[in-house]
């Protein structure tokens, strides 16, 4: 029962370190370049992501990276340790910056944009990355890759027939979870609504197969 095991194992969970793995000071600030204050939160906030940084730092990626052109691993891996290893106060971020519509093609350099929707398409190509040069993979494995078991997880979906009691269960790899925070007093109670049953009726209606 449940999703069906990985048939390869992309990279070991027994490698990833949740805690730092080196002692590290506070890192470089980032400037801002013109409306890059979006851009720049996002980078802090997964440069001092522990079990990213210690992967980016090892320079693991880039001693096997086989991808030609654009490469967001190597992008990121470039910038984390540019930042934790510089002793300037704050850098430019150009790394990133330069690539800005590689990460996703509306952006545009100058723009204001989301910060959660770039946190999206930022972790999106991170894993697409991660999955190149591994075609045909099933979907249990494309979720063994360092980045979804970081960020990602399997969502569940769960219909039970209320007359003769049948169930059936589909699952979903997910990046991200949508929450409704406004709605919510506290980050557990939002996972909790995310998560609540409901009946499905009217047009929502499902007609159970057995």
């Amino acid at each position: 029962e449940g999703m069906a095991p990985p048939q390869r194992i992309l990279f070991p969970p027994e490698k990833i370190c949740m805690a730092w793995q080196q002692t590290q000071r506070p890192g470089a600030g980032l400037h801002n370049l013109g409306n890059t204050c979006f851009l720049n939160s996002v980078l802090q906030c997964l440069t001092y992501t522990p079990p990213l940084a210690n992967y980016l730092l090892s320079q693991e990626h880039s001693r096997s990276c086989h991808q030609q052109g654009f490469c967001m691993m190597c992008v990121m891996e470039a910038h984390v340790n540019k930042v934790l290893h510089s002793s300037a106060s704050a850098i430019q971020p150009w790394t990133v910056v330069n690539v800005l519509t590689r990460i996703g093609e509306h952006f545009q350099v100058g723009m204001q944009e989301d910060a959660h929707e770039f946190l999206r398409y930022t972790v999106d190509a991170m894993q697409r990355a991660r999955l190149s040069g591994s075609s045909d993979l099933d979907i249990s494995s494309q979720a063994t890759t360092i980045i979804h078991q970081i960020f990602g997880g399997s969502l569940r979906s769960r219909v039970t027939c209320l007359s003769c009691k049948a169930i059936s269960d589909t699952y979903e790899a997910f990046l991200d979870i949508p929450l409704d925070i406004k709605a919510a007093s506290s980050l557990s109670e939002a996972l909790e609504d995310f998560v609540k049953p409901e009946q499905l009726d009217g047009e929502n209606g499902y007609k159970c197969s057995k």
